[in-house]
């Protein structure tokens, strides 16, 4: 191979891609044995989950007054009212790089990145969780969103992909692959076969190589590895067979539901996830219910703007109404999937119990696209250690107190932060924390919130 005429400078996406996977897959625990699940002892499994709601929320109708224990519910999060010993709302949260940005919000939500277009991102706090599950679960990790767009980002800041569509997720998650075992395995061993073809003119580069160039070749090769290990992990789940679904389950998931029936479709994507947990065939997921570019419109409650649209309300009156009802509604559907969580229960309790749930947003104040003092509530968790029944609010002591009377002074809080240490990544922290990773820091954090845990 001639180097200098550098005919070998490929894509690193394309490559792989001729390879039959696909780069956009997290990276897995490489330093746990490949077989580590099946001969580990079992013990309760720690599940997380991560919602997002685009465009922040009507933030006067939004705000929770008064802090600690003895709070009343806002109208929007009144549907959760039934989960207060479940729950914590969380205010005064910021993401300090996302500050003054006025776009690209819900690309940054987990992982603390800079905020913009150009800046690259980095890896979000459900993939480092997915590496230290990944050894106990056939997927894991699983990403969804009704248009396709992620929260999720690997270890290179590259997206993961999400799937939108009821059907085509459970096809993944539930039925075997068509061609059967045998001809997945012939797959699987020519994917391995042209990964270390791939590996061994890598190493031959490597020593004709300068500084940089080898340094963007140890990028390209991380995510070849990522590959090679998904593959390998793949071989040995072959000859493990599915959960086995009831007729009725998979008559109820495993159909198309049109977007437009939000709640429905909303609803079926919540109980897929609560199916996933409870046959454990992953333990990290992340939803995204809509774009901030777009956001789905509600015409089963007669709301057919985007959220986008209601989030530029100028301070009109019908607008802000209308998009109360929105968060309203959007909050109903989270207490349903918490309900469901509830309801259902494995070997070792509740679901619940064992998940811990964010649902949020990256703005607060979508007009401006104000992006401090953002919509945060922590749920389940409680086997983990969380403790919950209060509203946690970090701008109490850096400010007057709440007037929701004076728009534009609540407005001004939701654009930027009372309090700096506030880190929407302290959190992020937290529950990486909480879900056995083994990190001290994460993005731009400075501590644990101690103050949710028993």
């Amino acid at each position: 191979m001639n180097i200098r005429r550098q005919n070998w400078l490929i894509n690193r996406r394309h490559v792989l891609k001729g390879l039959g996977v696909s780069l956009a897959l997290p990276m897995f625990d490489c330093m746990r044995p490949l077989h580590a699940k099946l001969s580990a002892k079992k013990i309760a499994p720690i599940r997380s989950v991560f919602i997002y709601l685009p465009n922040g929320v009507n933030t006067l109708d939004y705000q929770i007054l008064q802090q600690g224990k003895d709070y009343q519910f806002s109208k929007c999060l009144k549907p959760l009212e039934r989960h207060r010993d479940l729950i914590t709302p969380i205010s005064g949260l910021h993401h300090p790089r996302a500050i003054g940005h006025q776009h690209g919000c819900q690309p940054v939500w987990l992982t603390g990145a800079q905020a913009g277009p150009t800046a690259r991102n980095s890896v979000s706090i459900d993939q480092l969780i997915a590496q230290k599950q990944a050894p106990h679960t056939r997927f894991p990790s699983i990403a969804l969103g009704n248009t396709g767009r992620t929260l999720s980002y690997n270890a290179d800041g590259i997206a993961i992909p999400a799937e939108k569509k009821p059907s085509e997720v459970f096809k993944r998650l539930f039925t075997s692959p068509e061609g059967g075992v045998e001809q997945q395995r012939k797959e699987l061993k020519k994917t391995g076969s042209i990964l270390d073809l791939v590996l061994g003119e890598a190493r031959k580069l490597n020593r004709e190589m300068g500084n940089e160039d080898k340094s963007r070749l140890d990028q390209y090769l991380t995510s070849v590895r990522e590959v090679e290990i998904r593959t390998e992990r793949a071989e040995d789940w072959l000859d493990i067979p599915r959960p086995r679904i009831s007729e009725s389950q998979t008559r109820k998931l495993n159909r198309e539901v049109p977007q437009q029936e939000v709640g429905d479709y909303f609803r079926t994507m919540y109980d897929l996830m609560v199916l996933a947990f409870e046959t454990d065939i992953t333990r990290v997921i992340t939803f995204s219910t809509g774009d901030e570019g777009k956001g789905l419109p509600i015409p089963e409650i007669n709301l057919n703007q985007t959220r986008h649209s209601l989030s530029h309300h100028n301070g009109d009156p019908e607008q802000l109404r209308r998009l109360t009802e929105s968060d309203i509604f959007n909050y109903e559907q989270f207490a349903y999937f918490i309900d469901r969580l509830s309801q259902v229960e494995d070997e070792h309790g509740k679901l619940i119990d064992s998940t811990q749930c964010l649902y949020g947003s990256g703005m607060a104040y979508g007009h401006s696209h104000g992006n401090a003092n953002v919509p945060t509530v922590l749920a389940g968790g409680t086997a983990l250690g969380y403790r919950h029944g209060q509203h946690l609010d970090f701008n109490q002591g850096h400010f007057d107190g709440y007037d929701l009377s004076d728009s534009q002074a609540h407005y001004r809080l939701c654009s930027r932060p009372l309090n700096a240490e506030a880190r929407l990544s302290n959190l992020l922290l937290t529950m990486g924390k909480m879900a056995g990773t083994e990190i001290d820091s994460f993005s731009d954090s400075l501590k644990p919130l101690s103050e949710l845990l028993a």
